[in-house]
């Protein structure tokens, strides 16, 4: 059992890999795309299959997954070591993948993470985590998102 576990921290479900890949034939963002990656995250924590330390950790093993899956999202800029983890995702989701994962490797994270809780993954901490990104944003930022929900709002027929 430990093995089959072991693969579904890495790789993301069919059925998710189906949903990103329609969202981008509809023209939806890579943000968009990865969204689905995070969601299957979270279905993951809240049905005990591993938990994650916060939610934040939890949001960033969805997005790694959406770039080695091949989603355009853009890697994280900077010079620290995340950030050359997200150029690595994504550098592996644009090319065909060369080299297997690591079994021992998998085990370990998979391990490390079914000792973590399953806090993260839930409504508060997601609303928690949500309500920091946004403090960190602009006003202008808020005012593009503002008139983009404004202009792609589903119009009553």
């Amino acid at each position: 059992m430990a093995a089959t576990a072991t693969v579904e921290v890495i790789m993301p479900e069919q059925r998710t890999i189906e949903r990103a890949r329609k969202d981008a034939r509809e023209g939806k963002s890579p943000s968009t795309q990865a969204g689905e990656f995070v969601r299957e995250e979270m279905d993951h924590i809240r049905e005990g299959k591993h938990g994650a330390r916060s939610a934040k950790q939890a949001i960033a093993i969805g997005l790694s997954k959406a770039r080695r899956a091949g989603v355009k999202l853009p890697p994280a800029k900077g010079d620290s070591d995340m950030a050359r983890q997200t150029e690595r995702d994504y550098r592996r989701g644009q090319t065909s993948p060369s080299e297997k994962p690591s079994p021992k490797r998998s085990r370990a994270t998979h391990a490390a993470l079914e000792r973590e809780g399953s806090e993260a993954a839930s409504h508060t901490a997601l609303s928690r985590q949500a309500h920091r990104a946004a403090r960190t944003r602009g006003s202008a930022d808020l005012k593009r998102a503002a008139k983009k929900a404004a202009r792609t709002r589903k119009r009553e027929t």
